[in-house]
Formats: C-alpha cells, sequence, structure tokens
C-alpha cells in the first residue's frame, strides 16, 4: 500500500530551481559573486588550464583529507565519500572520483540552502550547514551525510565546497540504520534538513549533541564529522589562495569556462549520434522482510539534436517498504552513467553536463518517492536500479555510432550485497559495521573487450574493497576465502567481468552472537543486464549455515575452502531480513558480475579456452552457453566440436522460436 504523503512536505521535495530564479531568491539576502560573459572570453588559455588543474587539485586534496581523518572502514577503505567545488550558486565546477553518485545531490542541497536559510540564520563566513534529508538532497539516503560551506570573497558570497560521506549508522530501529521491516521513514534514521552546525569557524556543540545523539556509534560519527569539516577548511584555504594570486573575476571565470565546455563538448558527441528513443526495465524483488513482490523501474531515452530526455514514466508506485528513493536518487542514477559513457575525456562538471539532460519523473513513484515512504536503502535500492536502467539505454545508444561504440559498457554490479554486523567486537566494545566486499563488483562488457574482473562499480571509480587483514582487525570476524566466482560473469561475445563471493565467521566477539542485517536485491531477476544480445551476469546469493563444523575443522589444522566441504543447515536468505550470527554459523555471500556483450556464439573459443583454463567459467558454461567444446587430454579447443555443439544450440534456439503448428492455428 502507497504511503499518504505528509501534508506540509512539500517544502522538502526539491527540484532545483533555475538559476536565474534562484540568483533572484538568494540575492535579497546575500550579495553574489558573478561574471560577465565577456569577463569569461577574456581568460587566456594558458592562465585557464593552469586554473582549471588548480581546481581539480584541489578536489583530489580533498579526498585526501576525509580520508586522512575519518576513522570508518567505508571511508578509509571502501571510499563511499565524495566532495564538490561549486559556484555561487551550488551549481557543481569539479567532483572527486570516489562515489559519483553522491554529487547528484549535493548541490540541491546547496540550492535548497540558498532559498530556505538565507534569511534565517543566515549565510556567512566560517558557516557550513549539514544535511542528510534525501528529500532536500546532499546524499541518496539518510545515511549519506553532506557537510557544505559557503566561501566569501569580501562581503559577496564566491563559492561553496561540500563533503558528502557514508555514515555507518545514524540511529532507527535497526543497527547500521538499514531498517529492514521499514514500512515508512519513522521506523527509519530521522532526515534532518540543511542545519547551520559550524557557525563563524566554531563548532556548535549543542546541534553536534543532537546529531551524534541518534547514533550507536557517536564516537565515529563525531569523527567522520571533523574529517568533513577539515576537508572544507582545506579547500576553502587553497581556494582563498588561488583567489589571491589570480583575482577572484579570473578564477570565477575559469569556473564558468569549465561548465560551458563541458555543456558544449558533450552537446558536440550528441550531435554525431542518430536521434532515437530506447527503453529498459529493472525488476526489485521485495521491498522490506517477509515480501516477495518485484517492483519495477522503466526509463525511456530520448536523444534529439544535442540533448537527451530521460523519461521514467511508468515506474512503480513507491512501495510500502525501505526501497524507494527521493528525486535525488533519479539524479543519482543518472549521473554516474553519463559522466562515464559520455565524459571520459571531458572534464567531470556535473551542471554543465546537466545543461543537456531533460528529466521526466513522477512524484509518488519507487524512484521518486514522496515523504514519508521509507528510504534507507534508497541509494543501492531504487537509485541504484534507476543507474542499472540508465546505462542499458545509454549503451544501446552509443551502440549505433560506430566512433560511439567503444564506450558501450554493460551493467556493471546489478544490485548491492548488503550484510551488516554489529554487537561487541573482540576488545568488548560496541561496533556497526558493514561488510564492502561487493565493492569488487564485476564491470560491464564493452563492445570491444571483457569487462574487468572484479573491477568496481561504474557509479564509484575510485572505490575498492576493505583489506581483509584490516577488517578482521577492526571486527570480530575471521575470513575462510574471499575469491572471484566463475561463471559469474554475463555470457557473450565479450564477457562481463565476474564477481565474487565471501565466507567467514565471527570470531572472538565478547557477545555469543551478531546482529546480522542482511538486505540485497537480484535473488529473483539478475540485475547486471547485458548489451546487444549479451546475457545479464549471475543473480546474487547470500546464505548462513548453521551449526557448521568449521571450528572443529580449525582446531584439527584445517581451512575450508568450498561450500562442499562446510556440513550444517543452509539457510538461504531473502533479500532482506534481520537475524544473528552465532559463534558455529557461517556466512556466505556471493555478489554479481557484469553484463555481457553481444551473442554468446559469437565469441572467440580460444577467449573461452583462456577462461576455462583461468577459472573465470567452467566446462558447463563453455558448452551450454558458448557452445564450445574441449579436448579432454589438454583442455585445448576442439575446433570441429565446437561447429557442431554451435550449429546444434543455434539450431535449438530457432526451434523454440518458431511456433507450433497448433499456435500458428490460433
Amino acid at each position: 500500500m502507497p504511503v499518504t504523503p505528509v501534508p506540509g512536505s512539500e517544502k522538502f521535495a526539491y527540484r532545483p530551481t533555475p538559476a536565474p530564479r534562484l540568483r533572484e531568491i538568494a540575492g535579497e539576502h546575500i550579495r553574489l559573486h558573478d561574471v560577465t560573459a565577456e569577463e569569461v572570453a577574456s581568460v587566456d588559455p594558458l592562465t585557464y588550464e593552469v586554473v582549471r588543474h588548480r581546481l581539480e587539485s584541489i578536489t583530489y586534496e580533498m579526498g585526501e583529507a576525509i580520508k586522512r581523518m575519518s576513522g570508518s572502514v567505508i571511508v578509509t577503505d571502501c571510499n563511499d565519500f565524495n566532495f564538490a567545488i561549486m559556484d555561487e550558486i551550488g551549481d557543481e565546477v569539479e567532483i572527486g572520483l570516489y562515489n559519483t553518485a553522491l554529487c547528484a545531490a549535493i548541490d540541491m542541497a546547496v540550492k535548497w540552502t540558498l532559498e530556505h536559510r538565507g534569511a534565517n540564520p543566515g549565510i556567512r563566513p566560517g558557516d557550513m550547514f549539514l544535511c542528510n534529508d534525501p528529500w532536500v538532497g546532499g546524499g541518496l539516503h539518510q545515511n549519506d551525510t553532506a557537510l557544505f560551506a559557503p566561501l566569501f570573497v569580501g562581503d559577496e558570497l564566491f563559492a561553496w565546497t561540500g563533503a558528502v560521506a557514508h555514515q555507518i549508522d545514524l540511529g532507527g530501529v535497526s543497527p547500521g540504520s538499514w531498517s529492514v521491516r521499514s514500512t515508512d521513514v519513522f521506523w527509519e534514521s530521522l532526515p534532518t534538513p540543511p542545519v547551520k552546525i559550524v557557525e563563524g569557524g566554531v563548532l556548535r556543540s549543542d546541534i553536534e549533541d543532537v546529531w551524534l545523539r541518534r547514533s550507536r556509534v557517536p564516537a565515529l560519527v563525531g569523527l567522520d564529522l571533523r574529517a568533513k569539516i577539515g576537508a572544507n577548511h582545506m579547500a576553502q584555504e587553497r581556494l582563498t589562495e588561488l583567489v589571491d594570486r589570480y583575482g577572484a573575476g579570473t578564477v570565477k571565470a575559469v569556473m564558468r569556462r569549465i561548465l560551458d565546455s563541458a555543456e558544449q563538448r558533450v552537446r558536440a558527441k550528441l550531435a554525431g549520434i542518430a536521434d532515437g528513443e530506447w527503453s529498459a526495465v529493472a525488476y526489485q524483488d521485495s521491498a522490506r522482510e517477509g515480501d516477495d513482490a518485484l517492483y519495477r523501474i522503466v526509463c525511456t531515452l530520448r536523444k534529439q539534436g544535442e540533448g537527451l530526455h530521460f523519461d521514467f514514466t511508468g515506474t512503480d508506485p513507491q512501495a510500502d517498504g525501505l526501497i524507494n528513493c527521493t528525486h535525488a536518487g533519479v539524479r543519482g542514477g543518472i549521473t554516474p552513467a553519463v559522466l562515464t559513457a559520455l565524459c571520459g575525456d571531458v572534464p567531470w562538471a556535473p551542471a554543465g553536463v546537466f545543461r543537456c539532460i531533460e528529466i521526466t519523473s513522477e512524484p509518488g513513484t519507487i524512484n521518486d518517492c514522496t515523504f514519508p515512504a521509507g528510504v534507507s536503502k534508497g541509494s543501492v535500492a531504487s537509485a541504484w536500479a534507476t543507474l542499472n536502467v540508465v546505462t542499458e539505454c545509454l549503451g544501446a545508444m552509443l551502440d549505433t555510432h560506430e566512433e560511439s561504440r567503444p564506450n558501450v559498457t554493460g551493467v556493471c554490479l546489478g544490485s548491492w550485497d548488503l550484510a551488516l554486523l554489529a554487537g561487541l567486537d573482540q576488545r568488548g566494545a560496541p561496533f556497526v559495521s558493514m561488510v564492502g566486499d561487493a565493492m569488487a563488483g564485476g564491470f560491464g562488457a564493452r563492445s570491444d573487450q571483457d569487462g574487468v574482473d572484479t573491477g568496481g562499480m561504474a557509479g564509484a571509480p575510485m572505490g575498492r574493497i576493505p583489506d581483509v587483514e584490516m577488517t578482521e582487525f577492526s571486527y570480530p570476524m575471521l575470513y575462510l576465502w574471499r575469491r572471484e566466482e566463475p561463471d559469474s560473469g554475463g555470457p557473450g561475445r565479450f564477457r562481463g567481468g565476474v564477481g565474487g563471493s565471501s565466507c567467514f565467521v565471527m570470531h572472538r566477539s565478547a557477545a555469543p552472537a551478531l546482529h546480522l542485517v542482511v538486505s540485497g536485491g537480484g535473488k529473483a531477476i539478475p540485475q547486471s543486464s547485458g548489451i546487444s544480445g549479451g546475457y545479464p551476469a549471475n543473480t546474487q546469493l547470500d546464505m548462513a549455515i548453521r551449526d557448521a563444523d568449521v571450528r572443529a575443522q580449525l582446531a584439527a589444522g584445517r581451512i575450508a575452502t568450498t561450500l562442499e566441504e562446510i556440513t550444517g543447515r543452509r539457510e538461504v536468505m531473502p533479500p532482506h531480513l534481520e537475524t544473528v550470527l552465532g559463534e558455529r554459523d557461517v556466512y556466505y555471500m556471493a555478489w554479481q558480475g557484469g553484463g555481457g556483450y553481444g551473442d554468446p556464439l559469437h565469441r572467440d573459443p580460444a577467449l573461452v579456452e583462456a577462461d576455462l583454463r583461468a577459472g573465470k567459467v567452467t566446462a558447463t558454461a563453455a558448452a551450454d552457453v558458448y557452445g564450445v567444446v574441449t579436448r579432454p587430454d589438454d583442455g585445448a579447443v576442439d575446433d570441429d566440436g565446437t561447429d557442431r555443439r554451435r550449429r546444434d544450440l543455434r539450431s535449438g534456439r530457432l526451434a523454440a522460436a518458431t511456433p507450433r503448428p497448433e499456435e500458428s492455428a490460433r
């Protein structure tokens, strides 16, 4: 049953206000720094490149600042954060290469702040605003917390800097704020619209106390808050130095030209692609614990002239569960796909790129939900599924043009495999930790090469999996293995990158069991779609093996390396579940690879042979999916046997596609 919108919540259902109107609203309370078109054109090429690269360098320094100050494995090891330099009205000029989806919403929060905080409490030098309200922006769900700061030159608002990172726990019913029984947002972490937490350069202890009070791990959240404060301070010091050296007008003119250049270069690429329309559908299995329904996101991409129109009309109504995302999630699904598919050789200035994009989405649907729908999983549920359908549509579009075809990519890691543990660690202290291993997803295949095996996620170019030893040091866990899984990459003429699996037990916890939250889609329907006849990747599998014999094996000096070597009661995990992991239990999680490209029967048999030898595919898949037969004596390709096998498979396809006489008669 859809959640009924709360009256008065319209103020927070934000859509970015067009620049001219936003300038009028903000200008009533703040003097904005701007430049004319003549000033933009007057900057010489050498100065432009020097200042542009300096702005880019400052964004990298922000990333280093956050990583060096944070204590969270999610930030320091998984790189689940990002940052941005924005102009005076919040248009993003530079972003980092970490989780790019997060930067699709921080500009929304800045624009909202200009509209709603300019008069009261005001926007002044030294201020910083905190936000984790996905209806406003800042992030895609409540755990994504943004901290953004205005930069003044004299008495004029010159720019904004901002950082956003996933916080491991911000309250709610379940540890880690992933409320798998959620029916609305009131089960979850409290969304906080932009609030001034740093005033005149001083951290407000009252607001900080309100913020940290909600968390099960307040010290860790407080450290992340200071990491973001430090990153903003560092960026503003560097920007001030840049302004002092080149002048505010020159630096702002370069920022304007960066946006203009990104727009012009994307438009030029689109102009070379024939107009057309492409559609895709993504499904999510289950909206909450105990639910087994399917939820659909529909995307139609229309390319006309130099612009793209993403239309999500037909998407299912928002669900009674935690999988919904707000309009920020729609933008979070589009941004990573467009940047990676169209902007490989273009500066990543999202505000310039989005000048070429139109979005149609329907309020009250699962990827544009209204308050108070549940959104605690929005970032890796509906926003992620939006990324999948956008990737599929863009891939189909790019595949129509010879010059753009090399940029085609199948869907990467179609859904997030969440295992969240909480309890007492080996030192007796409370902890909450999300297992970040699924960051090593398989990349989608390209039109001319295989996808990268366990290469990561397309939306987070610098995302990575945490080090096993660091995980075992930090939390009461012991790994049996973490490895790539055969047959997990989507078959095709070019294969999708393989995914992987992890298997672990709790180890030396001060408690007899750990709290376990499971949340992962892609179990009923594959989520990593292929392109141009390529097959999807594997489905996701999570399993607890209860009362396993692993500890007896360890005591005997043996380590199990396969599931078959572990005895015990197997409990396959549904998409959403809250349970426990005991001392005698084993947990296994296998995440997805990337989608394939082209018909698997067109794959070079030599590549299949190489995959067999490397353990990327099994002999069964080689014969039944790729139609490749190998000799039993040396494993080399049997050319004649392969030709016969492929002819048989093609004949079987034709027979299955040909209507039977009784069907034709109908």
